[in-house]
C-alpha cells in the first residue's frame, strides 16, 4: 500500500491557500467626494431623505443621491412657474396693460335716480398698492377717477370675476391658511393681500398696546409680563373671518412684536379700501362694501334690493385703467424674495381664459414635456410651491434649468434668482464660503422639507447645476446646514 504523507506547505517554503478575495478598490475621485458627501449628510436630523445631483455644463454627472426619486419641492417650484411664464406669456418683457385693475360705475337696476355703485375689477395683478407713498399701479389713482366723475355713490364692490374663485392651492396645509404664507389669491388683489399686526408692552399686568388696520376687528387677550420674562404671543383667525384674537404674553421690556396676517376674501378687502379713500376725497358712500366673486346671474338681476350684486353691463366703459409695471419685474421678486402671492397669480395667467389652477397646471405640463422633462420625474399643482401634492426629481430640476438657460430669455430668468449671502431668501447662507457671491439657486422651505436648485461655479471655475432636495424631515429641525455644507465641499473639490 502506498501511504500519500501530507506535507506542511511552511516546510516547502510556500505560503498555506488562502480563500479567494476581492481587491481593494482605488478610491477615484468621484468616490471620494460621493463618500464625503454621504458623511456630511448623515449629520442632518435623523431620518431626512435626500435628492441631489450636479451636473456640468455638459451634463456630466459630478454626484448623484437618488436623482430620479420625487420630491417635495416647496418653493422650488417658483422656478418651473417662472420659467414658463417667460416661455408662454407674450409681452412679460412690456407694461402689464392686460392685468391692470380698473375702476367703473355701475347703475342699480331700477333706481333711475339713485346714486351708482363702483366697481374695482380685478384682472389679475398681483401688485395692485393702497401704500401712501405708492408712484406706481396705485389704488389712489383709481379712487381719484371716481372723485372726478361723482361725489356720491352706493355700494362700493370688489369684482374678482375675472377668474374662477379658487382662494387657496390645491393640497396647502391647514396651518399655513390664514398667514401671509399661504394667503388667498384672487383675480383682484391688494397689498400683497396681507395686513401687519404690531403689539407693544403696556403696564404690567394690562394687555398690550395693539397696532392693527380697521379691516380686522381684535379681540385683546394678552397680558403684558414682568420684565425678562418671556414673549409668547398667539393668533387666532377663522377661515373667511376677521376678527382676530390675541392671546399669550409680551415682556414689559421686550421690543415691539409683529406678525403679518393673511386676507381671505382678497376682493372684499380691496373695497374696503376703495371706500376709505373715496371718503377721504369727499365722495359720500351711502351702501355697503361687498365683494363680488361670481358674475351675476337672472336671478341675481331679478332682485337688485334684496341685497344682490347690481346688473354688469356687457362692456363696462372704465373710468381708469392701470397700467402695471412688466411682468419680468415681478419674477424677480417672486424668486429672489419667495414670493408666494405673486407666484400663485402668474401661474394663474398661464391658464389663458379660464384662468384656473387646473388649466394652468396642464398647459404647463405639455410645455414642460415637450422641452424635454421626463413626465414621471414632475407633477405640479400650483405656482408657489405651497401644495403637498408637487413632485419633482433632481434630474427634473436640472433639465429644467439646462433648458431655460438655452433660451433667449435664460439669462435674465437665471439672474432673477437670489445670490448666496448677499440678497433675498439666500442673504444670510454661504457667507465666507467658497459659494459666497457665486451660487445663485431658488430656496424652498416647507412642512418636513428643504430645497435649493441653480447653479454656482467651482473653486476651479466649472459652471455647475445643481438641484439639492431633503424630504421626511423631523419636525422642529432642519437639513439646511448639511445641505449648504455638502455644497461648499463639492464646489471646493472641482
Amino acid at each position: 500500500m502506498i501511504r500519500r504523507v501530507l506535507i506542511p506547505f511552511a516546510l516547502l517554503g510556500l505560503a498555506a491557500p488562502v480563500s479567494a478575495a476581492p481587491p481593494v478598490p482605488v478610491e477615484t475621485g468621484a468616490a471620494s467626494l460621493r463618500r464625503e458627501v454621504d458623511e456630511i449628510l448623515a449629520t442632518a436630523p435623523r431620518g431626512s431623505r435626500f435628492g441631489l445631483l450636479v451636473v456640468d455644463e455638459q451634463g456630466r454627472e459630478i454626484v448623484a443621491i437618488n436623482p430620479d426619486q420625487r420630491f417635495i419641492p416647496a418653493s422650488a417650484t417658483k422656478l418651473f412657474t417662472t420659467a414658463t411664464a417667460y416661455a408662454l406669456l407674450p409681452g412679460i418683457d412690456q407694461p402689464d396693460e392686460a392685468g391692470g385693475s380698473q375702476v367703473w360705475l355701475e347703475p342699480r337696476t331700477g333706481k333711475s335716480k339713485a346714486a351708482p355703485d363702483v366697481v374695482l375689477f380685478g384682472r389679475g395683478d398681483a401688485r395692485l398698492s393702497s401704500a401712501p407713498d405708492c408712484v406706481v399701479n396705485c389704488l389712489a389713482a383709481l379712487a381719484d377717477a371716481v372723485a372726478r366723475s361723482t361725489r356720491q355713490v352706493h355700494d362700493v364692490i370688489g369684482d374678482a370675476t375675472f377668474w374662477p374663485d379658487q382662494r387657496w392651492v390645491p393640497g396647502m396645509s391647514w396651518n399655513n391658511i390664514g398667514t401671509d404664507s399661504g394667503t388667498a389669491v384672487a383675480a383682484l388683489n391688494l397689498d400683497d393681500n396681507e395686513l401687519r399686526l404690531s403689539v407693544a408692552p403696556a403696564a404690567e399686568g394690562q394687555p398690550p398696546k395693539v397696532q392693527l388696520p380697521g379691516y380686522f376687528t381684535l379681540r385683546n387677550e394678552a397680558t403684558t409680563a414682568a420684565a425678562g420674562s418671556k414673549t409668547q404671543l398667539f393668533v387666532e383667525r377663522a377661515v373667511n373671518g376677521t376678527e382676530l384674537r390675541l392671546y399669550g404674553s409680551i415682556a414689559i421690556d421686550a421690543a415691539a412684536w409683529s406678525d403679518r396676517i393673511g386676507v381671505d376674501d382678497p376682493a372684499h378687502y380691496a373695497a374696503w379700501a376703495l371706500k376709505a379713500m373715496l371718503e377721504a376725497r369727499g365722495v359720500k358712500v351711502s351702501g355697503q362694501v361687498r365683494a363680488r366673486h361670481r358674475p351675476p346671474t337672472l336671478a341675481d338681476q331679478a332682485k337688485p334690493d334684496a341685497g344682490a350684486p347690481a346688473v354688469v353691463p356687457a362692456q363696462p366703459v372704465a373710468l381708469a385703467s392701470l397700467v402695471p409695471p412688466p411682468l419680468a419685474q415681478d419674477v424677480t421678486v417672486i424668486n429672489k424674495r419667495s414670493q408666494n402671492l405673486h407666484a400663485q397669480a402668474l401661474f394663474r395667467r398661464l391658464g389663458g381664459p379660464s384662468a384656473s389652477e387646473q388649466w394652468a397646471s396642464a398647459v404647463q405640463r405639455q410645455l414642460l414635456e415637450q422641452a424635454g422633462l421626463d413626465p414621471a420625474g414632475f407633477e405640479i399643482r400650483d405656482g408657489s410651491g405651497m401644495s403637498t401634492y408637487n413632485r419633482v426629481s433632481p434630474r427634473a430640476a436640472i433639465a429644467l434649468l439646462r433648458w431655460g438657460k438655452a433660451q433667449p430669455w435664460g439669462a435674465a430668468w437665471l439672474a432673477s434668482m437670489p445670490l448666496a449671502g448677499r440678497e433675498g431668501t439666500l442673504r444670510r447662507r454661504f457667507s465666507g464660503t467658497v459659494l459666497e457671491g457665486n451660487l445663485a439657486a431658488k430656496t424652498g422651505a416647507l412642512n418636513a422639507t428643504n430645497a435649493l436648485v441653480g447653479t454656482f461655479r467651482s473653486a476651479q471655475g466649472r459652471a455647475l447645476y445643481f438641484a439639492f432636495f431633503a424630504n421626511d424631515v423631523p419636525g422642529g429641525t432642519s437639513a439646511l446646514a448639511a445641505m449648504d455644507a455638502a455644497l461648499v465641499r463639492i464646489a471646493a473639490r472641482n
